[in-house]
């Protein structure tokens, strides 16, 4: 998809109301394209859709209920699907976790990959529809102090690339692709994760940060999806840091 070809189109983004979800909505929304926002918090769609236009369309739902990936692809048929809702981790080591607080990123993360691929695959979309769904950086090297999260996230990518390979079999035009965040102090799940692990580390937070380097930024979250609907020659993983993007193996 050239970028002049997202213009007119659908695109749907999950956990649209805040964070990496909000930076891509806009930049469809700022590329041409009619986006349809999905998130539990209403409000927020609400004051998305005031600054984006009547281009954005806000649909409160939780994106990983098995009924809601049927029903919004049935309804907005979208050329384009960002999967990025997931659970806020519980930042806490091992031992001070319980299971329900471990395993919620699995509950919410992976549900919703597994929801809306399988619905995908079963549908299909139409042909030439790209869905790129957020794993993590915490994939490729583990946050022992996030529960499960990293586990979890881990397990989007491979559900995305099983998608892939499945969608390649059955003949489908369809690409799926999984991006890998650096963690950033820019959303709040991440800014949750940097104070965690400067307290860890015994150091406070600015200290941490010039440690880190530069942080990456919603708009560059973005940006980089458009970037994956512009160069197709991306592939089916990337990690995505304030350098660009990066295809992995």
């Amino acid at each position: 998809m050239n970028p002049q070809d997202i213009a007119g189109t659908t695109a749907l983004v999950t956990g649209a109301s805040r964070g990496f979800g909000r930076g891509i909505a806009t930049a469809l929304a700022e590329a041409g394209a009619r986006v349809v926002g999905v998130a539990r918090d209403g409000e927020a769609l609400a004051e998305l859709r005031e600054r984006l236009g009547d281009g954005f369309v806000p649909v409160v739902a939780d994106a990983a209920d098995p009924v809601t990936a049927g029903r919004l692809l049935d309804t907005h048929r979208p050329r384009t699907l960002v999967l990025n809702a997931g659970a806020n981790p519980l930042t806490r080591p091992l031992h001070q976790q319980t299971w329900e607080s471990f395993s919620r990123p699995w509950q919410v993360d992976v549900q919703q990959a597994f929801h809306w691929c399988r619905e995908v695959l079963l549908r299909p979309l139409d042909p030439g529809s790209t869905v790129i769904a957020l794993s993590s950086g915490a994939a490729v090297n583990g946050s022992p102090l996030s529960g499960g999260y990293a586990g979890a996230k881990a397990t989007v990518r491979f559900v995305t690339a099983y998608a892939a390979a499945e969608a390649e079999r059955l003949g489908l035009d369809t690409r799926f692709v999984s991006l890998l965040p650096k963690l950033t102090p820019e959303t709040e799940l991440g800014a949750g994760g940097v104070a965690a692990y400067a307290a860890q580390q015994g150091v406070d937070v600015p200290t941490f940060l010039e440690a880190m380097g530069p942080a990456l930024t919603v708009e560059q979250v973005g940006k980089a999806v458009i970037d994956v609907l512009s160069d197709p020659d991306h592939g089916l993983a990337c990690l995505l840091t304030p350098a660009g993007l990066r295809a992995m193996a």
